[in-house]
């Protein structure tokens, strides 16, 4: 049995329904993996900078 990575299962299902969108269209012309790329992109959540001191920081005299 073949392992399968759900992120590149999201990828094909994001190239796909964007290349069937863009036939339906009649658009033929479109770089569909970087339609999928740039969606693909915009789905990743962006983390807000964590707060307070980062492990490398700490020591024994600040790990208040």
């Amino acid at each position: 049995m073949a392992v399968v990575d759900q992120a590149s299962v999201s990828r094909v299902a994001i190239a796909d329904a964007i290349g069937r969108e863009l036939q339906r269209q009649g658009i033929e012309q479109a770089d569909v993996e970087a339609l999928a790329d740039a969606v693909e992109g915009a789905l990743v959540p962006h983390v807000p900078p964590s707060e307070g001191k980062r492990p490398e920081d700490l020591n024994a005299t600040n790990d208040d």
